[in-house]
C-alpha cells in the first residue's frame, strides 16, 4: 500500500494559527523571514541542519521560515518493491511534529509555487 501523499497528509491538520495569517501563508503572501535548503542531503546530515535552523529561528523572534526539501528523485530499480520517492520532503514534517521541534512550531503547511510548491514546507513558529 501507497504512502498517502505529505500534501494530502498537511490538508489535513488542523489550522492552528490565525485563519486569515493561514490563507496568506498558503497564498505565498507572507514575507518568509528565513529559509534552509536540504535537498540532496542525506537524511543523516539534513535533520541536525534543520533542528539547528529551526531552533536559531525561533530563538531570533523569526515567526515563517521556507525548509526546502526538494521533491525527491525517481529510484525505480525495478525491484519488486519500489523505493519511496522524496524521502526528505516525507521525514521533515515527520522531525518537525514529533520530535522536540514540536514546541516551537505551530504550523506546517506545503509552500506556495513561487516559493518552491510541493518541494518545500512553510514552517510557522511560536511567539517566543
Amino acid at each position: 500500500m501507497a504512502m498517502p501523499d505529505i500534501a494530502e497528509q498537511l490538508a489535513r491538520t488542523p489550522v492552528q494559527m490565525d485563519a486569515g495569517r493561514f490563507r496568506k501563508m498558503r497564498s505565498g503572501k507572507l514575507e518568509v523571514e528565513g529559509r534552509i535548503d536540504l535537498h540532496g542531503l542525506t537524511l543523516s546530515e539534513a535533520h541536525p541542519r534543520l533542528m539547528s535552523f529551526l531552533f536559531s529561528s525561533h530563538a531570533a523572534g523569526k515567526r515563517l521560515v521556507l525548509v526546502i526539501t526538494g521533491k525527491g528523485k525517481d529510484r525505480d530499480d525495478g525491484t519488486a518493491i519500489p523505493a519511496h520517492r522524496g524521502l526528505l520532503r516525507h521525514q521533515v514534517p515527520h522531525w518537525i511534529t514529533t520530535g522536540p521541534a514540536k514546541s516551537i512550531v505551530l504550523q506546517v503547511t506545503p509552500a506556495h509555487r513561487r516559493h518552491g510548491g510541493s518541494g518545500a514546507l512553510y514552517i510557522y513558529l511560536r511567539r517566543r
